[in-house]
């Protein structure tokens, strides 16, 4: 079994091993040490990735007790060989998961509310509870969190024995035994993990809780923590500000302004409808009453076609189409029979689609205004 390097000083980013074994897999070779930095995907916390004597380690998993370490190239066996981690990320995902420990023991005594899931995305970490959350909870629960982290608070980790194992009140979803590692903030939060936190909550900036919803019977949160709380942050100001000088607002009043906005537009849809339906009651009464209208506007724009169909279809049947020349939709109406069989053979000549009542049909072709009118000079025969 490979000593964990990480639970030793999770902070070292380089160390020398030896190759125990290397065995060829479908995605790579999976090589076990006699000595490991790299902490393998589990607890909720993905893998950490690096290099293993300038190798690419693209995966690190745990089986059988041993951390295998899934990389791009072989690597002889009883070599000594150098590991170095990706930092960055190691020291990122340190930070969503000692946040997401702030926060879910916070919850816990404050609300009584179980984590019972948990996942570190590549984009945000989510937090399912066991009961639901409200607005104000979880403003409270925010504002805890980082209060948490003003005050700088340091992390413990230890293993008790099974009898003071049995005595504290530590959260965990299963129940556990033999050797268990636990975790505490002192006043915050006591449970049973086994990835890799910064010392002190300090280290992690900041907490920010972006979405509860309904899941299961329960909330599910979405949360970002430290360097991924700050750029998230400030996209959102940088949008922010982009609406603010295009609606000539204050950065702190766009709301106000896009609701105004919005109001406006309301009130000139309201008013380009009622334009839209005088122009087409004064083009429906231009039209002669028949049984066979056929008109072809291009002029008119898609969206009117059924109210214009509907306006005519009081006075005459027939059909009528609007496009741009190589494709149109349609209408047909009337009363002359059952308009959906007439809408077969057009969509079979003319390449279209389309379905409705037997007086009401709509649809479209792919087919050119010559075509449209010799298809309905022989249906009208």
């Amino acid at each position: 079994m490979a000593e964990r390097l990480y639970y030793v000083n999770q902070y070292q980013r380089e160390a020398a091993a030896t190759v125990l074994s290397c065995v060829p897999s479908e995605k790579g070779w999976r090589v076990t040490l006699d000595r490991t930095i790299f902490y393998p995907t589990g607890g909720g916390q993905p893998c950490d990735l690096g290099t293993i004597s300038d190798v690419a380690v693209t995966d690190v998993s745990e089986a059988d007790d041993e951390v295998v370490h899934l990389c791009a190239a072989p690597l002889p066996v009883g070599a000594e060989v150098a590991l170095k981690i990706d930092w960055q990320r190691r020291f990122t995902l340190m930070q969503q998961h000692s946040g997401e420990h702030i926060v879910s023991g916070i919850v816990h005594a404050r609300f009584g509310y179980d984590n019972v899931g948990f996942h570190m995305g590549s984009d945000v970490v989510t937090i399912d509870f066991s009961g639901e959350l409200t607005a104000e909870q979880l403003a409270q629960t925010e504002l805890a969190a980082n209060e948490a982290i003003w005050r700088d608070l340091p992390f413990r980790v230890f293993y008790p024995d099974a009898q003071a194992l049995a005595a504290l009140p530590y959260r965990s979803k299963k129940e556990l035994s033999g050797r268990v590692r636990l975790v505490e903030i002192e006043g915050i939060d006591l449970c049973a993990c086994c990835g890799t936190h910064v010392s002190r909550t300090g280290e992690i900036g900041l907490i920010k809780l972006l979405s509860n919803v309904r899941f299961h019977g329960g909330s599910r949160i979405e949360l970002l923590c430290g360097g991924r709380a700050l750029q998230w942050l400030n996209t959102v100001s940088a949008q922010n500000h982009a609406v603010s000088a295009a609606l000539s607002a204050k950065p702190a009043e766009t709301a106000a302004a896009v609701r105004r906005m919005l109001d406006e537009l309301a009130a000139l849809k309201y008013r380009l409808t009622g334009l839209e339906n005088d122009l087409l009651t004064a083009k429906a009464a231009a039209v002669p009453v028949t049984d066979r209208l056929l008109l072809i506007d291009e002029a008119l724009p898609p969206e009117l076609l059924r109210r214009y169909a509907e306006l005519l279809s009081k006075k005459c049947g027939g059909a009528i189409f609007a496009g741009n020349g190589e494709s149109y939709r349609y209408v047909l109406f009337g009363t002359a029979g059952d308009l959906r069989e007439t809408a077969k053979r057009l969509n079979f000549s003319l390449n279209g689609r389309g379905g409705g009542k037997p007086d009401f049909v709509q649809g479209s072709v792919c087919a050119s205004r010559e075509a449209i009118e010799a298809f309905f000079s022989k249906e009208n025969r």
